[in-house]
């Protein structure tokens, strides 16, 4: 059933590329929405994206600082690469516009923290754009390690990726992407995890990361190739609040189907989640939970959801989360003081590759 308020949103859309294709697709199904304006650094694109959706009289920016001082917006989807996110969010926070930003947060721990304190000042609903959490499935894994049927859990492995996956545009710079693989993908990875145990906080983190894919042309576009100056493999051992450890690693490209399932490991239980043959945010089939039963070694089968709760989509239901939190003054959907530990570990996993050493995470005061 669909949310509709008396009170119209007028929205603006923070750079035009493929991302914002699905932003655009579901606004443009709400009632309560307006898409107002958008910017984009690129002559013309905006014009033209707005116009392949049908979009008549949105009014077009060359960068979003112009787009906040000459419109009147009520929220913005941040849909530019990783490199400006800080800054678009922290200048439409500062403009008391309520934020949707697509993952990762950004690129570092400062910035992330950076974009907090906006937030907090700003008094403006800020979410992040993890919508796996909304499917079934991911939801389901949650309520399992709530229910208290593995115990205390100790020991996480998680990640996935690609055999052959590596994307292009502005991914695979470091001047725009900054982070490759670790940010596109692990950002998720990490999420669903993180997220079903109640995102403890992390401490020391050992990572490594490596691109022997995506700079040799018989694995990438030669033209791609030669640009390419990121991650497109990363893993990590993560110590966790709450005595917990996390084994992690996620790829573009790799020579096996799957770097492995994603387990979850408790006193009373544990949980198996299959991996996708390209991470999706869902999971790769029924679910396996084992456990101890009359003092029998049992395995129990967890069927999939079908989806029929979520017919929109689960991009759909992030957006929805958004403006109803908007609309009705509640909390934001995926809460920034999660995705800080999120791009904390990401941040601390390039650190520690590059000085081939574990490193101790320290957070700032963010008050």
């Amino acid at each position: 059933m669909k949310k509709v308020y008396d009170r119209k949103l007028r929205f603006g859309i923070i750079g035009t590329g493929w991302i914002a294709e699905s932003h655009v697709e579901c606004l443009k199904e709400m009632e309560d929405v307006e898409i107002a304006a958008g910017a984009d650094l690129i002559p013309g694109k905006a014009e033209a994206f707005f116009k392949r959706y049908g979009l008549e009289g949105v009014h077009c920016y060359p960068d979003h600082k112009s787009m906040m001082e000459q419109e009147k917006l009520d929220a913005v989807c941040v849909c530019t690469y990783n490199t400006t996110h800080a800054e678009c969010t922290i200048d439409a926070l500062e403009k008391g516009i309520h934020v949707i930003l697509e993952k990762p947060m950004c690129v570092t721990q400062k910035e992330a923290e950076d974009i907090i304190r906006a937030e907090k000042k700003s008094g403006r609903v800020l979410t992040l754009g993890f919508q796996p959490r909304l499917d079934e499935n991911m939801k389901m894994i949650k309520k399992i390690v709530d229910s208290g049927e593995l115990g205390k859990i100790y020991y996480i492995q998680t990640g996935g990726g690609r055999r052959r996956g590596i994307p292009n545009s502005t991914f695979i710079e470091k001047s725009t992407a900054g982070i490759g693989a670790l940010g596109d993908i692990g950002c998720y990875s990490l999420d669903m995890v993180l997220n079903a145990v109640g995102y403890p906080k992390p401490l020391t983190v050992s990572g490594y990361t490596s691109s022997y894919f995506g700079p040799n042309p018989k694995y990438n576009n030669p033209k791609d190739a030669a640009r390419f100056d990121v991650d497109d493999f990363a893993a990590a051992f993560v110590r966790l609040e709450g005595d917990i450890v996390l084994d992690f690693r996620i790829a573009w490209a790799m020579h096996i189907d799957t770097p492995g399932d994603t387990i979850i490991m408790g006193t009373e239980g544990a949980l198996r989640i299959p991996s996708t043959e390209c991470w999706n945010g869902s999971v790769g089939g029924p679910m396996k939970l084992y456990k101890d039963v009359a003092g029998a070694q049992v395995e129990m089968e967890i069927p999939l959801c079908d989806g029929e709760y979520n017919s929109h989509g689960v991009f759909y239901s992030k957006l929805r989360a958004f403006i109803d939190a908007i609309q009705t003054g509640g909390r934001a959907p995926v809460p920034s003081e999660q995705i800080l530990y999120n791009q904390a570990i990401i941040d601390a996993i390039v650190r520690s590759a590059a000085l081939g050493r574990e490193v101790e995470i320290q957070f700032s005061d963010i008050s």
